[in-house]
């Protein structure tokens, strides 16, 4: 069993059957990140009238069945120590891909993604990529 982190990239091409439903098994514990859901209803709210309601049932049927992990203190600190290396690199990344970065090491899941690169060498973070 698997404890996994479904990035938006990831729920996006499963919604347009893009994704690798084999990266799943049965058995494995998925779950996404509060900033996630944020994502997916931008998502709807751009959409236009025919693909929205198509849209909006993928991602009302995502929040049924998918757990989601609320932004906590803990979570917090580990964004921002996250935040504060890569800024002392010199190699800024997404803001929301660092809170799903955090939200998975501080819940010891792999990030499934499409853009591993959002999550590159972050420590402690482990990224699967499904393409």
């Amino acid at each position: 069993m698997k404890r996994l982190l479904l990035d938006t990239t990831f729920l996006i091409d499963t919604e347009r059957a893009e994704a690798a439903a084999k990266l799943i098994d049965d058995d494995d514990d998925v779950a996404m990140a509060a900033i996630t859901v944020a994502e997916l209803l931008v998502g709807v709210e751009l959409s236009k009238c025919k693909a929205r309601i198509a849209r909006q049932t993928f991602v009302d049927s995502a929040l049924t069945t998918i757990p989601i992990i609320s932004y906590d203190v803990e979570i917090a600190r580990t964004h921002a120590g996250l935040l504060a290396a890569v800024r002392k690199a010199g190699r800024p990344l997404c803001a929301h891909d660092l809170l799903i970065a955090a939200t998975a090491k501080v819940t010891g899941r792999t990030v499934v993604t499409a853009d591993p690169d959002g999550f590159e060498n972050l420590p402690g973070v482990d990224v699967s990529s499904h393409r």
